[in-house]
């Protein structure tokens, strides 16, 4: 007898056994059916419609199919496209591969029993029926692998349609104008995504963005947008949010806009996208997440950067004539003494200096500065200006 090809075992069988077999086929189908209905529980239900017709067709041709590989081995296998539809079909129904898979094993058992009886009663060689056996089982693996390979294409379409769906609708999200609200709500379905009442965006790097979305909760969208990763992240203020959010952010560098209403949306987004780039320049603290709500002044201070350098300029020009070391210390006074009033012992602690050096200092302030220090208007330029210079030292 030829020696079986390893992965297609049908090759070495004597083409007349498909004679053999064939008048069996009929039966042999509608036994298979019968125990798929009565073994596997997702298909316990009559073999009706588009559902009955694509079951039974794939039992029907596999058992034909074989029976053409068994006569002309050397021809391609035919069909592979009933299989791969199956497979997509399982998808679409919404049920993992674990039923047809099931419905695979028990045809493959019910043919061998029935096709090994058939096959006995002719008094086949008892290696032939080895063969048989081993062929019959290749070939399920074989329509198996087609089954996997649609199920695996039908999701990845649809994930890549889901995927499409949840960006655009993240850019209506973002829209300003908003969006009408039934358009959005129209949109939000379609991409499976349950419109919260309030929600933040964050803002990463965009290479970082896909695996920030799956870490956090699955009702997370996510989309780039201008070269910064996107995230629309629900309920960011619920029960046990605000640590969620932080422990599936880690040491990442983002910046989480402030929660709003729906339809404010673009406003948090804005805030978050500059918060990120204020991270990226340096200007904000980038250890982990930024929430933008207790960054605000030092935001203000990054994106007005030019006007408060002029504020500084101004405010800030008695100390220039100082030597690096002075001005710095100078700098450090003034900033005290606005932040507390004026009131040398709390300038002395948050300066760490002995009391009678903070008067010291606050007296050569004075000389510097002047009405400066006694006008509100003057004061609270002054606090912007240090505040810029502490956080961009030149």
């Amino acid at each position: 007898m030829p020696k079986a090809h390893s992965s297609e075992p049908w090759r070495a069988l004597p083409p007349e056994i498909a004679d053999l077999l064939e008048p069996e086929l009929e039966a042999i189908a509608d036994e298979i059916l019968a125990t798929i209905a009565g073994e596997v529980p997702a298909y316990a239900r009559p073999f009706e419609g588009s559902f009955g017709r694509g079951v039974r067709t794939g039992v029907t041709e596999a058992l034909r199919q074989f029976l053409e590989l068994i006569r002309s081995p050397s021809g391609a296998r035919p069909g592979r496209e009933i299989y791969v539809g199956l497979g997509r079909g399982e998808l679409r129904q919404g049920r993992t591969l674990d039923a047809l898979q099931s419905a695979y094993r028990v045809g493959a058992r019910v043919a061998w029993r029935r096709l090994a009886e058939v096959a006995r009663r002719a008094d086949v060689d008892p290696e032939v029926l080895s063969l048989l056996a081993e062929s019959i089982f290749a070939y399920i693996e074989e329509l198996s692998a087609d089954s996997v390979e649609g199920y695996a294409e039908a999701r990845s379409r649809l994930e890549g349609e889901r995927r499409r769906r949840r960006r655009a609708l993240v850019a209506l999200l973002l829209r300003d104008p908003p969006a009408e609200e039934q358009d959005l709500r129209a949109a939000a379905a379609a991409a499976g995504w349950r419109v919260p009442r309030l929600a933040a965006t964050l803002a990463c790097p965009e290479d970082q963005m896909d695996r920030l979305a799956s870490r956090l909760a699955h009702e997370t969208l996510a989309a780039p947008l201008d070269g910064i990763g996107c995230l629309v992240v629900s309920d960011p203020d619920g029960p046990g949010r605000r640590g969620e959010i932080e422990r599936s952010i880690g040491r990442s560098r983002v910046a989480l806009g402030p929660s709003t209403s729906i339809s404010a949306l673009a406003a948090s987004w804005s805030l978050a996208r500059a918060a990120l780039q204020g991270i990226e320049a340096g200007a904000l603290d980038g250890t982990g997440l930024v929430r933008v709500d207790e960054a605000l002044t030092e935001l203000l201070l990054f994106q007005n950067s030019g006007l408060v350098a002029r504020i500084g300029a101004r405010r800030l020009a008695p100390l220039e004539d100082l030597s690096p070391k002075a001005r710095l210390r100078m700098e450090e006074t003034a900033l005290a003494y606005v932040q507390h009033q004026g009131n040398a012992a709390a300038m002395a602690r948050v300066l760490d200096l002995h009391a009678q050096t903070a008067r010291y200092r606050l007296g050569r302030l004075r000389e510097l500065l002047g009405d400066m220090l006694d006008d509100p208007d003057a004061r609270l330029e002054l606090e912007l200006a240090l505040r810029a210079r502490a956080l961009s030292p030149s």
